[in-house]
């Protein structure tokens, strides 16, 4: 009775439990384990059992992202982060088996020896000396009272960790890598020893492909043999159509007069012939340009307007024209005289408040002044003095050069980064020049040195809007696509649909489930996922907005994980297989007890080569032969061999002589150069043990991929 009543108090909670359970199964019967089996849900993927949940994985990404500044999309990110937490985990275990742990202290003198943080100016003392205390004490509030910090770095120090392990494993297998004087000596004599040798050589060109069938079966057979060679990721193929929305010339036409009518004055409002402040006449009309305040030589002008540009003067106003994309206008605010760059050196004194102040910066603007003013009196006439000042009291890079700034150029001085009244100063004066600037930096006493290439030069305003296609010629795109898409949804072939309209289809091969990008059209992830949804088949089709445009795709083949397939493998194996075929129809004509009997039985003549090595493994006449220098490396000498397959064709050989190299002193040399190409292949060495380590990988079904 006890039993029942649990059961009636529970009852609606049982009902929702199995209803949710039997409607999973009705949508997919595979998916009713997956209902009870919250291991499989909340994971992303195994590696040698220990699993990498969602949450870990989810935050780990988000942290990547943020860590390198958002720079990376989910997919790039994804990668980086799956595999740190692959190699961590393979590390972490192979660690482990060998006894071997990285401790916190460990970690933490890792943190404390990375240059980045032993010079970030929050952990050093008075004395510009990096303070431990200063570290930790910043790492303890961080912890309590600030979780974001604290996150990114732990995620620092998790890296900082991982480093470690790799290196400490690595370093446990290099050290006993080695190679011995033997192995040495080995070496030398492989690269070294010269072979003379006579040989008939029967190319497989000589067989005619018509003599030889590859089949289907022979292709899945080799495949199967070698299939290391022949695995494959799950992909698709699609074939796609873009629909571009591409501005007509009515478009253009349009925004031409658009800007035209800016020209002009409009019921009081002054238009570009006449405006005084250009910031605001952007604003106000929407330049897709931004104003720009510096200065331009006629190598720098638009070749549309160049010529009439360096013609005229100030006040005349150019186009509306054509450039770049864009229709603009332009108009000279000022022609000067200027060089098109400066060697100067400067003095900084920093006030509260300047861009170069710290928090040593005691000065106000107005006892900077005077000390810059004072230091003026001291210099204007003593470049030694400049020099000695300058050393003492600058804290840029320019300190201990005797403040040299050196060459500055006019596209530097006059950018958004560079301050204006320093460039104005550097550029409108003359060699030897000394004065006072206050700059955003602070108070400088600016010396010029020299100058050069003194010309002609134009401030140039230059307002321009974007060609872009009108809402009409958008309408009209989209119209397009789905009128080829509901050409599609009535059962017309894909291709004969692209033939009847005229248009042009691409092909993307091999997407991957987790790529992102498509050829032909770019970071399209929402295409890629499409394609690998398991109901989606061969010959489903979608439509796709996209930057610029749409898109209608079709999939025309599926590729699941395994083994590659005998038509995709069709183009690498055929070739192996017919040389196969070739070498067994060569091998039966190749009969005789000497060089000349195979000759005379295959139609070829006894060849020469003298003075091969293994190092450079080419026989002249033929080409590239490893497996047949190779094999007369190992013969003996005026031994007839029959029937040695190679590259190109079918050799039989006669060693005719080994000239061996002389004997050295010692092989340290190669002894030592063996050693360090094995202690130089730890990334060999990571890829063995991965392969060995039983890696799961749901990372699709995380981006929601069944």
């Amino acid at each position: 009775m006890a039993i029942l009543s649990k059961i009636r108090e529970r009852s609606m909670a049982l009902i929702l439990v199995i209803g949710l359970a039997l409607f999973a199964f009705v949508l997919d019967p595979s998916s009713i384990q997956d209902f009870f089996n919250s291991t499989k849900v909340n994971t992303v993927g195994e590696v040698g059992g220990e699993v990498i949940s969602r949450k870990d994985f989810s935050e780990a990404v988000e942290a990547y992202k943020a860590q390198v500044g958002n720079r990376l999309t989910d997919m790039q990110a994804s990668k980086m982060v799956w595999d740190n937490l692959v190699r961590e985990k393979i590390y972490k275990t192979q660690l482990s088996a060998a006894g071997v742990s990285v401790g916190e202290n460990d970690v933490w003198i890792a943190l404390t020896e990375n240059q980045s943080v032993k010079t970030n100016p929050q952990f050093l003392n008075a004395a510009g000396l990096f303070d431990e205390n200063k570290l930790k004490e910043f790492l303890a509030i961080a912890k309590s009272d600030d979780p974001a910090t604290w996150t990114a770095w732990s995620n620092f120090m998790g890296q900082l960790k991982t480093g470690l392990e790799t290196t400490a494993y690595n370093n446990l297998i290099t050290a006993g890598v080695g190679a011995s004087l033997k192995e040495g000596e080995l070496q030398y004599l492989t690269d070294n020893t010269k072979i003379s040798s006579q040989y008939v050589y029967v190319p497989y060109a000589s067989v005619p492909d018509s003599l030889v069938t590859v089949t289907k079966s022979d292709i899945e057979t080799y495949i199967k043999a070698n299939p290391t060679a022949f695995k494959v990721e799950a992909s698709t193929d699609i074939k796609y159509v873009k629909f571009a929305i591409v501005p007509t010339q009515e478009d253009a036409n349009a925004i031409k007069n658009d800007v035209a009518n800016l020209l002009n004055d409009t019921n009081g409002v002054k238009g570009f012939k006449n405006a005084d402040n250009y910031a605001d006449f952007f604003t106000e009309n929407d330049s897709d340009l931004a104003l720009t305040t510096g200065y331009d030589f006629k190598n720098t002008v638009s070749v549309m307007i160049s010529e009439d540009v360096f013609k005229g003067k100030e006040g005349d106003v150019f186009g509306p024209y054509r450039d770049r994309g864009y229709f603009k206008i332009s108009k000279i605010d000022a022609i000067v005289q200027i060089p098109d760059s400066v060697k100067g050196a400067h003095i900084l004194i920093p006030f509260i408040g300047s861009l170069s102040s710290t928090e040593d910066t005691k000065k106000t603007e107005a006892q900077a002044k005077k000390s810059a003013d004072s230091i003026y009196r001291l210099v204007r006439r003593n470049k030694k003095r400049f020099a000695t000042i300058a050393d003492q009291i600058n804290t840029d890079m320019t300190k201990d050069k005797g403040g040299d700034i050196g060459w500055i150029t006019k596209d530097v001085a006059f950018s958004a980064n560079f301050d204006k009244d320093f460039a104005d100063y550097l550029f409108f004066n003359k060699k030897g020049d000394v004065q006072v600037v206050k700059s955003r930096f602070g108070y400088q006493v600016i010396r010029i040195d020299e100058s050069k290439n003194k010309q002609k030069a134009v401030k140039l305003v230059t307002y321009g809007r974007n060609i872009v296609a009108s809402e009409a010629t958008e309408n009209t795109v989209f119209q397009n696509a789905q009128t080829f898409a509901l050409a599609l949804s009535n059962g017309n072939n894909f291709d004969e649909v692209v033939k009847e309209k005229g248009l042009n289809a691409q092909t993307a091969f091999s997407l991957k489930m987790l790529d992102e990008t498509v050829p032909g059209i770019g970071n399209e992830r929402d295409i890629v996922s499409w394609s690998h949804k398991k109901e989606n088949e061969i010959g489903a089709y979608e439509s796709f907005d996209i930057n610029g445009g749409h898109v209608v795709a079709v999939i025309t083949n599926k590729t699941f994980k395994g083994l590659m397939s005998a038509a995709k493998a069709t183009n690498t194996v055929r070739p192996i297989l017919l040389n196969q075929k070739k070498a067994a129809i060569i091998n039966k004509t190749m009969t005789g007890s000497s060089l000349a009997d195979l000759a005379k039985a295959t139609n070829q003549s006894v060849r020469n080569v003298a003075a091969i090595t293994m190092q450079s493994p080419i026989i002249t006449g033929v080409g590239f032969e490893p497996k047949v220098v190779g094999a007369m490396y190992s013969v003996n000498e005026n031994v007839l061999f029959n029937n040695v397959e190679g590259t190109k064709g079918v050799f039989a050989f006669v060693v005719t002589k080994r000239e061996v190299p002389a004997t050295l002193p010692n092989y340290d040399s190669y002894r030592n150069r063996l050693a360090s190409t094995r202690r130089g292949q730890t990334g060999l060495i990571y890829n063995a043990i991965k392969d060995a380590a039983e890696i799961e990988d749901n990372r699709a079904a995380f981006y929601g991929i069944d």
